[in-house]
């Protein structure tokens, strides 16, 4: 881990060199994410579980996929599924997935590749590793994040997006000490590949033993860091900080009495430190989530089951039917 990597970072587009006396965000809190099963049975971290809801949007959940190493037959997926109201995004660090729904996205997705799926009016599909793999086992691990719609765009067509790792932009920390891996959103004048309808930003940095990374941060955006694996700190008052934990940054977006003076986001390792780093506008609209929908009310949740259980949510294709 990670398979997107360069042998030097300094010879990609650096992040500005911080700025002495520029405000940093604080840290509000250090919370270490729940373990669970997913699917058929694979394991996760359940990244957010442990943060007020208040503090996420414009997310609703994330999960930890692995790191696991699968013995043959053991790998596991998800059968088929409906959403509606939100966006799917896993992204595989380790491993092999393939990607199928009633909308007709699909494909397979491996080391540093991204599925980004809109599911809003509703959608089936399934995500299973190949039976190739089933049948000889391997490493296995990657995440998933759910990204709310805000009500307006809850019931726009599903939209399906494939991005590749060699298309993630690729940056490095003003000294060298940290590889960014940008796969959504703007990050110091900077654009990843993945198309948003929330507007968030989310990647992927890995710090070397002993650097700090530091990141513009914009302050209408709140600020989460995930730490995959390893140990460092967080912001400028150094917070503990190790692989299965959440960062929350203090900042909400632009709620009265929530905003943030704070213009970056720190983060320093001790050893090798994997983090995922996101965040995004808040919506602020009531959030009704039962199973696999994300609206705004309970009326509009019953009316998603109705759909389902009528197949207006798509179709399993014949051929996998």
């Amino acid at each position: 881990m990670p398979a997107v990597t360069v042998e030097n970072p300094l010879s990609l587009p650096r992040l500005p060199d911080p700025v002495a006396g520029t405000p940093e965000r604080k840290v509000l809190a250090v919370e270490t994410a729940p373990s669970g099963f997913e699917g058929e049975g694979f394991p996760v971290r359940r990244a957010l579980a442990a943060i007020k809801p208040e503090y996420l949007d414009p997310f609703v959940m994330m999960d930890q996929m692995g790191e696991v190493d699968y013995a043959a037959g053991e790998p596991k997926g998800t059968p088929w599924h409906p959403h509606r109201g939100f966006e799917t995004v896993t992204y595989m660090i380790d491993g092999v997935m393939d990607h199928l729904d009633s909308n007709g996205g699909g494909g397979t997705i491996t080391n540093g590749d991204t599925q980004w799926m809109t599911a809003g009016a509703g959608i089936l599909h399934k995500e299973a590793p190949p039976e190739w793999l089933v049948q000889q086992g391997g490493l296995f691990h990657g995440i998933q994040l759910w990204v709310n719609l805000p009500g307006a765009k809850k019931m726009i067509a599903p939209k399906y997006q494939d991005i590749r790792g060699s298309n993630v932009v690729l940056l490095s920390s003003h000294d060298g000490g940290a590889l960014v891996r940008l796969i959504a959103g703007d990050l110091g004048g900077n654009v990843g590949p993945g198309s948003t309808q929330t507007p968030i930003t989310l990647l992927h940095a890995t710090v070397s033993p002993g650097a700090r990374l530091v990141m513009p941060w914009r302050k209408d955006f709140n600020a989460l860091v995930y730490a995959l694996s390893g140990r460092g700190t967080v912001g400028a008052e150094r917070r503990p900080f190790h692989g299965g934990q959440l960062a929350v940054f203090d900042g909400f977006g632009n709620r009265p009495g929530l905003a943030t003076d704070g213009e970056s986001i720190s983060i320093t390792a001790k050893d090798t430190l994997e983090v995922i780093v996101l965040g995004g506008e808040p919506i602020g609209e009531p959030v009704a989530h039962y199973g696999p929908f994300v609206m705004n009310t309970k009326a509009e949740l019953a009316k998603a089951f109705d759909d389902y259980q009528a197949g207006r949510l798509g179709a399993i294709p014949a051929q996998h039917a």
